[in-house]
């Protein structure tokens, strides 16, 4: 039996890549970071997790999903220290995108640069459909 795959492209590089793959009853997308549709990037890190998650979830609405339904992230970040150091705003904020404790599993990466170097963070997350 053949799977049903849905795909939604968005922004400047939607010929290059999608932001969002549904497929058997899993959502993949991809890695969202801190960068508005005006492409607009605030320089604390905290505000740029808040608009990933904006993100996010404008990606996940395409999919008639939640940020309930995601199971899995992943947070990249171009300087560790830093993150580590805004540890409980970061959680803060993250905490604020879910609307409670998120009860996913998450993972850190440190990573030497993103697409623009003002970003700061770019988090990909999985859901359930």
């Amino acid at each position: 039996m053949a799977s049903e795959k849905k795909i939604f492209r968005s922004g400047p590089y939607a010929d290059f890549f999608c932001q969002g793959v549904s497929v058997d009853g899993a959502l993949y997308l991809a890695g969202q970071v801190g960068m508005t549709e005006d492409g607009e990037i605030p320089d604390d890190l905290p505000a740029q997790v808040a608009q990933a998650y904006q993100n996010i979830r404008h990606v996940l609405a395409q999919f008639d999903a939640t940020m309930d339904d995601i199971v899995d992230e992943t947070f990249f970040v171009t300087d560790m220290d830093d993150c580590m150091a805004k540890v409980p705003e970061v959680f803060a904020t993250r905490e604020a995108a879910y609307g409670k404790k998120p009860e996913v599993c998450q993972t850190l990466v440190a990573t030497p640069a993103l697409v623009d170097p003002r970003l700061k963070v770019e988090i990909k997350v999985i859901a359930r459909l």
